[in-house]
This record gives C-alpha cells, sequence and structure tokens, in this order.
C-alpha cells in the first residue's frame, strides 16, 4: 500500500500547498478579485481542454460549427498544455495503445512493484513530458493537420499562453486599477491557475490509471476517481471513458458530475453542436459492466 500513499500524497500535496498559501496571503496578496479572474480563466480554459481538445477534436463526441471549432481550440491552448493537433495527436495514441507498450504515459510501464509503481506515477504524470518519445502527427492526427483552420490555431500556441497569463494581470489591473492588482492577478489568474490546471490533467493520466472503481471491464487500468471529477470537469470518469472514448458524457452512471456533459448539452441547445453523442439505455447495454455479485 506503501506506493497508493505516496501517489495520493503527490496529488494532494501541491492542492493543500496552495490552499495553505492562499489562506496566509488573504486579503492582501490575494483577493477576491484573484480569486474571481483565476475561476473563471479556469473554467474557460479547461473546457478548452476536457470539451474542446479531448470529447471533440480527439474523439468526434459531437460535429462543432467553424466558429465554436476555433473557439475551443483557443480555449484549449489557454490551458497550456500544448498546442492542439500534437496534444490530440498523443491522446489518440494514449487509448489505441492504452496502458500497453506504445502508451506514452501508462503507469503500468515499468511493472507492478511498488517501486515500479512509484516511477511509473511519475512518468504518466509528468515524466513523460520530458522524454523524447514523440508521437506520429502523420499517423493519429491527420484530419486535423490538414485542417486549415487548426493548422492556424496551432501555430500560434504561444500566443494563447501569452494571453493566458497576461489577461489576468491586464484584468486585475484595470478592474483593481493598480500595479498591485495587477501582478497578483498575474500570479494567481496565470501562474497558480495554470499549474492546478496542470497537476489535475496529469493525475487523470496517473490516478486515474491505478486507484478508483472499475463499473466497466476494459482491456486496461482506467478507473473513476470521484475526488477529481468537479476540478477535471468529469474527465475523472475514466473508466467509464475507455469503456466508450466517443461517448460526449463521461459520468454516465448516476450522481456522476459531468460539467463538461452539461456544456455540450447547452452547445447544442444552441445550435453550435450536432450529432452530439449521448449515452442511450442501447449505448450503455452493450458496455461490459463488472459482475459484484
Amino acid at each position: 500500500m506503501g506506493e497508493l500513499v505516496t501517489i495520493r500524497l503527490f496529488l494532494v500535496i501541491p492542492f493543500l500547498g496552495l490552499v495553505t498559501l492562499a489562506v496566509f496571503v488573504w486579503g492582501w496578496g490575494l483577493t477576491w478579485l484573484d480569486l474571481g479572474i483565476a475561476v473563471v480563466m479556469y473554467v474557460v480554459s479547461t473546457l478548452g481542454v476536457t470539451v474542446g481538445y479531448h470529447r471533440y477534436f480527439t474523439h468526434g463526441a459531437f460535429k462543432a460549427n467553424r466558429p465554436l471549432r476555433i473557439g475551443l481550440a483557443v480555449a484549449g491552448g489557454l490551458a497550456a498544455q500544448g498546442p492542439v493537433i500534437g496534444w490530440v495527436a498523443d491522446h489518440r495514441r494514449h487509448h489505441a495503445f492504452s496502458d500497453r507498450e506504445g502508451d506514452p504515459h501508462s503507469p503500468w510501464l515499468f511493472g507492478t512493484s511498488p517501486a515500479a509503481l512509484v516511477h511509473g506515477f511519475w512518468h504518466a504524470h509528468l515524466g513523460w513530458l520530458f522524454g523524447r518519445d514523440k508521437t506520429n502527427v502523420a499517423r493519429f492526427a491527420p484530419d486535423l493537420a490538414a485542417d486549415r483552420d487548426i493548422r492556424a490555431v496551432d501555430r500560434l500556441f504561444p500566443l494563447w499562453v501569452a494571453a493566458s497569463v497576461l489577461l489576468p494581470a491586464a484584468l486585475g489591473g484595470l478592474i483593481g486599477w493598480s500595479w498591485w492588482a495587477a501582478l497578483t492577478g498575474f500570479l494567481w489568474g496565470g501562474l497558480a491557475r495554470i499549474s492546478l490546471q496542470h497537476h489535475v490533467t496529469w493525475s487523470v493520466n496517473s490516478i486515474c490509471h491505478l486507484v478508483g472503481s472499475r463499473p466497466f471491464i476494459n482491456r486496461d487500468r482506467s478507473a473513476n476517481f470521484w475526488p477529481l471529477a468537479l476540478l477535471s470537469m468529469g474527465e475523472s470518469w475514466h473508466n467509464s471513458h475507455h469503456a466508450d472514448p466517443t461517448c460526449a458524457r463521461h459520468g454516465v452512471l448516476p450522481r456522476q458530475v459531468d460539467v463538461s456533459a452539461l456544456v455540450i448539452r447547452l452547445f447544442e441547445r444552441l445550435g453550435w453542436a450536432t450529432r452530439v453523442r449521448w449515452p442511450t439505455p442501447h449505448r450503455l447495454g452493450r458496455l461490459s459492466a463488472v459482475d459484484e455479485s
């Protein structure tokens, strides 16, 4: 159990450290304005990844009109997790080889001993980003590479990252009308928000392939990890997602909060998204449930 304790601490400690720092500096280094800017930036950019990069561009869970398509690609870039084409190629490769040789970020690639799982957790969470094993875009994302709009958004990724940290500073300075408000907006709405965002996304790669519930039988070790459901906007219902990757809703069981699915529903009602692949009794019936009797 030692490796599981280590894994949980790696998730919890950075978050608790951020909360502790926020409490310590509240009132002079962090204000309601900073918190509001950070929350808005977090929601917009996280949904850019979960709804855009992941459910739309990677898995085609719905069809989007051109403005929404471009908007989702830009919003995903604000999360500073990489250009859209490379992100999608990596994730499609992950599904093609999930938890097997070829998966770019499986925590099970080094064995099942405690030491191997700690090594694997680090690799899945963060270490894989520093490796030289690059995904072949021509193989895994040729559709996006051939799309002129998406290629343009992809090339402008440094601009979206710059906007992601400078926009909170600008908003803080203009609303708070001081250089200090601009600085704290930059620190909390920009840097701290992106750091938290990265750890949440990385935790889906690492924790959600190690611990959690597995209501559906998959060929891999994907699991649902409920503590991350809200922060990840529904992405941590990972076992359900791997059981039916193209489904627009990942939280398919009762009481599974999935904010991303609610946003897709809104886009559908506005007429911006069509042909949404919602879970249906027939679709759920095709999944193999774990026999808990």
